[in-house]
């Protein structure tokens, strides 16, 4: 059996690894423009196939029967080649999107919901939202009634869901708005699983408001293409599962922590046991300046040094799968602590003192330098970890501990 996904950019789609764990088929990746949709369907060599943007309107033409909810929303997501030759299109985003709302701790029913966003994947949102008794549903565009200029009006809303590109890979760190005027959020979803927190999710982090990404809508309405393809019905624990695995393989393991404690061997050793890229962000910045960096520093200051580092955590935090060791004092800046955190299991590597190594480290030099920085840097690099682990006498020790406290 021949399934797959139809779309104008699939470079980073994750649905070929989610359909691999859903069934023993062929999932392909089809790019194509627009002109090309209409041929496509047409030659009809294909069992099923997603959908992806911006063609869920397009294909509509093209199908003899499409599914209630698809008519009502405007948009199909998957279609099945029956029996009879004939295509048949359906909305799978919004089982999906249901199925996310279901993982978070606020009801819907009654509440003002605000969904950022008037595009394809809006339609879904707010369709879901009123078949769950939402008590309003406030669409903000940047033309329409409600506008990000008149965004004040709706401080009030409980429920804020992200539809938008905004903040999405490659274009990490931006958020459609500022939500700590939101008083009265009790939870955001957005649709965006790459990164894993958006900056908009790190907001809500931040603020204490529960939060969602898009990776369990993802998983959840592939698994009802898959019961549509294979005309089957699967347990809802795939989703979780797969959700999970997928999650693990995305996530960057970024080490954080004094010069001198041994990221970069152990970052090497993880790396090697997981079979993943290694990255050294100070690596990085040598290599992109053609200096050492305690030349940078001493020739043209630590603030210089900084500005430098910053790029080099912003490109290499907002990739996946990686492993990543980053210099002592990356967290120093709050950029760099949120380009670490969009996507990445934090480690603290925390050493004793009297083992750090300080040659060759103008800003950790004497006993004196260095007790400063670390007393000064040990909250942030336990308010910016998801795991600190003490170092164990070997590099290998090290890493196996780690590998067994992030569960991978």
């Amino acid at each position: 059996m021949m399934f797959g996904l139809i779309g104008r950019k699939l470079s980073h789609s994750f649905s070929p690894q989610i359909h691999k764990e859903l069934g023993d088929y062929t999932y392909k990746l089809w790019e194509m423009e627009e002109e090309d949709v209409a041929g496509f369907l047409k030659k009809r060599e294909f069992d099923g196939t997603n959908v992806t943007i911006p063609y869920k309107k397009t294909v509509i033409p093209y199908l003899d029967e499409i599914s209630p909810i698809a008519q009502r929303i405007g948009a199909v997501n998957t279609i099945v080649k029956r029996a009879d030759g004939t295509l048949y299109g359906d909305n799978t985003d919004y089982f999906g999107f249901s199925h996310m709302l279901s993982l978070g701790p606020c009801p819907v029913d009654g509440k003002k919901c605000i969904v950022l966003g008037s595009g394809g994947a809006s339609l879904t949102v707010i369709n879901v939202l009123k078949d769950l008794g939402a008590g309003s549903i406030v669409v903000i565009s940047r033309t329409g009634e409600n506008n990000y200029t008149n965004l004040h009006l709706h401080y009030d809303a409980d429920i804020i869901v992200n539809t938008t590109p905004v903040g999405m890979y490659p274009n990490c760190g931006e958020s459609p708005i500022e939500l700590s005027n939101f008083t009265r959020c009790k939870c955001v979803y957005d649709l965006i699983y790459n990164p894993a927190k958006t900056a908009l999710l790190l907001q809500a982090e931040a603020l204490g408001i529960p939060y969602i990404n898009g990776l369990s809508m993802l998983v959840a309405q592939g698994k009802r293409a898959a019961e549509l393809f294979l005309s089957t019905q699967m347990d809802d624990s795939l989703i979780e599962s797969i959700t999970k695995k997928l999650s693990l393989a995305m996530l960057n393991v970024v080490l954080i922590g004094m010069p001198g404690c041994g990221k970069s061997t152990v970052g090497r050793l993880i790396a090697e046991k997981l079979d993943r890229r290694f990255e050294d962000t100070d690596v990085t910045v040598e290599l992109n300046n053609n200096r050492r960096i305690p030349d940078i520093i001493n020739t043209f200051g630590e603030d210089c040094f900084r500005d430098l580092e910053q790029e080099a955590v912003a490109d290499i935090c907002k990739q996946s799968g990686l492993v990543i060791a980053t210099g002592g004092g990356a967290i120093l800046r709050q950029e760099n602590r949120n380009a670490i955190r969009q996507n990445a299991v934090v480690v603290f590597i925390n050493r004793d003192m009297s083992a750090l190594e300080t040659q060759g480290r103008p800003l950790s030099s004497s006993p004196e330098k260095l007790k400063k920085l670390y007393d000064y840097r040990l909250p942030i690099y336990r308010q910016c970890c998801d795991v600190e682990v003490t170092t164990q006498p070997t590099p290998q020790q090290t890493a196996e501990l780690i590998l067994k406290e992030i569960g991978l």
